[in-house]
């Protein structure tokens, strides 16, 4: 209690919390417009919080950092623009519901999950922060590769029907990373002599080509419809509808915590952040259900997971830097970089030797998802008015914004290029029946994969590793479940041998790396997954002929 009050104090005073509350606005602001990073808004903030006291500073970034979080939401569900690469997946459902004629619960969804995710993430950091941070510190390269791996296969469940489509286009957009300079030897690959190509295509402008110029081009292609707002097209609900979104959040309470679990724990590792974690939580959700066929199509679900893990992914990422000093990813970085300004030094005891700083970080990142609740209600009442504006209006607006943005990354006429080929890109894949989120999930892993690849092979090219230690093995079968998923899921209530064995064989799997990985904890939650693997087993051959016998 004498810890709690003084930090209390410091983020309660008056001129912090109008600081946090100018904080969230410019994060929304930022996340809501895409190519404008939250990582950026970071950076842009830290110069006006070095005259501020360091618990001040770090509260005011860290309601930037959580307002940027839930930004994304805005124009990804009204537009089919994700604001941030964190919210790519929200658009997948976000985007079709506000088309249905319902942007206000679409909204209403996307906002309290947020909410959710960065509650369940900060109650998390004040519990288990050292231990959580210790997990992060077990990862080496090859674990991180079989991680990405596990990640493409959600390849199969993002591209729905179109399965040969949809693998074609994760490939190609595994192909587009590798054009430009090897982030691990500096060597030069697809550049045909080319400059423009020796760099790269840069991520934000291909993901802003392919979700929004495509979008707009489909918009535009019926002159007629062009000349219709969204309001025109469908009776549509202004009004964000707060109290059925949270008796929908009540009602699927389980993928709720499941996704901020998942946003957690990819957050913990340094550089996978938020771009990972809402595929991943989408994926996952999208397979826990029987019946899928609504996803894509504006199921609640498809908002909640991604709104709930990408939110939650701070608190992972908050969670190293408190515990070990070390950041779990960019926006981290930045606070690390504030932190030592003020002379401040985190590491394994910076908790302990400085607790009321620490309480601090935690008081503000639990008080800014309430300021966040509060401002975005208010800028989504504004935001939502996009759905009066005409079409060919909207489309022209969206494009100068998106290009102003994809140029001011880099200052670069290049990435405007790339924006418009991929656009068009974008375009011809929609006609044709080519799912774009299977390349963009491609675009986001394949530096992570290629780069933790060469790593790995250069400090030992003995390829057993990759299932020899027990993360990298216990992401190799999670990723070989995950690609038999689809057959399963197609079996269920067939009574077939795969229906029987899928869920307890997976159970037994997983057992086996968790016994590797040794500690009181992770043991008895191996024998726990090994004693109810092979009950089920027994209970499904053996179950029926106990009751046939009697």
């Amino acid at each position: 209690m004498d810890i709690f009050i003084p930090a209390f104090l410091n983020i309660v005073d008056p001129s912090t919390l109008i600081f946090m509350t100018v904080g969230v606005g410019a994060g929304l602001m930022a996340g809501s417009i895409p190519g404008f990073t939250i990582a950026m808004a970071i950076v842009l903030t830290l110069p006006f919080t070095f005259s501020m006291p360091p618990a001040q500073g770090l509260a005011t970034m860290i309601s930037v950092l959580v307002g940027g979080l839930s930004g994304g939401l805005m124009s990804g569900i009204l537009t089919g623009i994700p604001g941030t690469p964190s919210s790519v997946a929200t658009t997948f459902d976000g985007f079709p519901m506000a088309r249905n004629g319902e942007p206000g619960l679409a909204l209403g969804i996307g906002v309290w999950s947020s909410f959710c995710g960065g509650i369940i993430s900060a109650v998390l950091l004040v519990l288990f922060a050292p231990q959580l941070a210790a997990v992060g510190l077990e990862f080496q390269p090859w674990d991180f590769f079989m991680l990405v791996m596990f990640a493409l296969t959600v390849t199969a469940s993002l591209a729905g029907s179109h399965l040969i489509k949809g693998l074609i286009a994760g490939a190609a957009g595994l192909l587009i990373r590798t054009v430009g300079e090897d982030d691990a030897v500096g060597v030069g690959r697809f550049d045909f002599g080319s400059d423009y190509l020796l760099t790269g295509f840069d991520f934000i402008a291909v993901l802003i080509g392919l979700f929004a110029f495509s979008q707009l081009l489909s918009d535009l292609r019926n002159p007629a419809s062009a000349r219709k707002a969204l309001s025109d097209q469908k009776q549509i609900f202004v009004k964000i509808e707060h109290r059925r979104a949270i008796m929908i959040l009540i009602k699927n309470w389980v993928v709720v915590i499941r996704s901020a679990l998942i946003g957690m724990f990819t957050g913990i590792l340094p550089g996978a952040g938020g771009s990972i974690a809402n595929i991943l939580a989408y994926d996952q959700t999208k397979k826990a259900v029987k019946d899928d066929s609504k996803f894509g199509k504006g199921d609640p679900r498809g908002i909640i997971a991604p709104e709930a893990s990408n939110n939650a992914v701070e608190g992972g990422a908050l969670t190293p830097l408190m515990a070990l000093g070390i950041p779990g990813d960019i926006s981290a970085a930045v606070m690390l970089g504030a932190l030592l300004m003020h002379d401040i030094v985190p590491g394994p005891t910076f908790i302990s030797d400085e607790p009321v700083l620490a309480s601090s970080i935690y008081i503000a990142f639990f008080l800014a998802n309430f300021i966040m609740i509060g401002m975005q209600s208010g800028m989504l009442r504004i935001f939502v008015l996009v759905t009066r504006i005409k079409t060919y209006v909207l489309a022209t607006g969206i494009l100068t914004f998106a290009t102003i943005g994809v140029f001011a990354l880099h200052n670069s006429v290049e990435d405007i290029w790339t924006l418009f080929f991929f656009g068009i890109l974008g375009f011809f894949m929609r006609q044709y029946g080519f799912p774009l989120a299977p390349m963009i999930l491609g675009v986001v892993l394949g530096d992570i994969a290629e780069l933790n690849l060469a790593r790995a092979l250069a400090i030992d090219p003995d390829p057993m590793l990759f299932i020899a230690r027990p993360w990298s093995l216990f992401f190799t079968i999670i990723a070989l479940f995950s690609i038999i998923f689809p057959i399963y899921q197609k079996q269920r209530g067939s009574g077939s041998l795969l229906e029987k064995l899928y869920s307890p064989l997976m159970l037994l799997g997983l057992s086996i790396p968790l016994f590797m990985m040794g500690g009181m904890f992770r043991t008895t939650l191996a024998t726990a997954a090994l004693v109810i693997g092979a009950y089920v087993i027994w209970r499904r051959f053996n179950g029926r002929r106990l009751k046939q016998r009697y």
